[in-house]
């Protein structure tokens, strides 16, 4: 049985994770008010994710993902409805979703999870629903799941704080595993920093994206101005990556010409928007380059995305090419498998 006091579901195991915390905390509500599910989530971007789920109903389960806008969470948030919803087709925000008219949902129950310098942004939501109206006494348990919800968010706030103390300290002690040439990453500090982050993505729910780019003219430069000029031209692409990314973003040399950047708790529109800008930042210092970009989604992890988006470069590079004959001309020397693929 749960502890009958909401403060020790969570005080107890001070140095438990926010996974088994929020584990913790669904079993306590689920028994103190038992709703048919309670679920943890995340608001990422223009979906809500399902991070941890107690109980079956409706088909819902971790890593489910639904849009935003149409959830009873949002307009929680919102304040377009109430926290607690006993009978919620009564409330017209509610009713209208397709959460209600699909799944059957009759009763609702739901806070916000505060976490502390989470960018200003909505971490996600404490959650339950119910097939069946729930009795009107139950309004007056909201504080006690406002209080797991509020200690929720500390202990996510402590862990991130953690985390992202722990990344710095990867990077530090993987620090003889990057490029001599450019200072970046190598391949092989790219594969365990993308399966580190996979994890941590896993783990909160959290938005990633992938950027592959390829240089376009690195042979030819070799060839006209010698290798020299070709390391300096290698060189200036992971200096103009590295100041164009976030501090908290990684990039990497992939090998040979091909490098990489792992943007970290970046959405689609996100990733469109660094890719735009590294297009104009390589246009603008006169460097011919292909770059291809892919997001993670909860069907998508990130070794998945890594060749999504060497996919997306190589097409892109296509199309530069046959849209541009000088520049065709002056790659195709000696790439008879590029002339193919053309």
């Amino acid at each position: 049985m749960p502890p009958a006091d909401p403060y020790a579901v969570v005080l107890d195991s001070p140095d438990a994770s926010f996974e088994l915390h929020a584990n913790r905390v669904l079993t306590f509500l689920r028994e103190r008010l038992p709703f048919a599910i309670w679920m943890v989530t995340r608001a990422a971007g223009k979906d809500q994710i399902v991070l941890q789920a107690e109980g079956d109903a409706f088909g819902m389960s971790p890593g489910d993902r639904f849009r935003w806008s149409d959830t009873f969470c949002s307009r929680m948030v919102s304040r377009e409805g109430p926290r607690v919803a006993v009978q919620s087709r009564d409330w017209p925000a509610y009713a209208e979703t397709s959460f209600s008219r699909e799944l059957g949902i009759n009763a609702y129950m739901g806070v916000p999870v505060p976490v502390p310098d989470e960018d200003g942004q909505l971490f996600g939501t404490l959650c339950a629903f119910d097939p069946e109206p729930q009795p009107a006494e139950m309004a007056a348990e909201l504080p006690v799941v406002e209080l797991v919800a509020e200690l929720l968010g500390a202990v996510m706030a402590s862990e991130r704080a953690l985390d992202a103390e722990r990344r710095r300290s990867e990077r530090a002690e993987r620090s003889s595993r990057t490029d001599a040439l450019t200072g970046v990453g190598n391949r092989r500090l790219w594969d365990e920093v993308v399966a580190a982050e996979e994890a941590r993505c896993a783990r909160y729910g959290d938005p990633a994206g992938v950027l592959v780019l390829d240089l376009d003219g690195l042979k030819y430069c070799n060839d006209r101005q010698g290798h020299a000029a070709g390391d300096e031209l290698i060189r200036q692409t992971g200096q103009l990556l590295t100041e164009a990314v976030r501090t908290h973003d990684f990039v990497a040399r992939l090998g040979g010409d091909e490098f990489g950047v792992l943007a970290i708790r970046t959405d689609g529109d996100g990733l469109d928007q660094l890719r735009r800008r590294l297009v104009r930042t390589f246009a603008q210092a006169g460097i011919e380059a292909s770059l291809g970009a892919a997001a993670r989604r909860t069907d998508v992890p990130l070794e998945h995305a890594v060749l999504a988006a060497d996919t997306a470069m190589y097409e892109a590079k296509r199309a530069r090419l046959q849209s541009d004959p000088a520049l065709r001309g002056r790659l195709m020397a000696g790439h008879p498998a590029l002339d193919r693929a053309v």
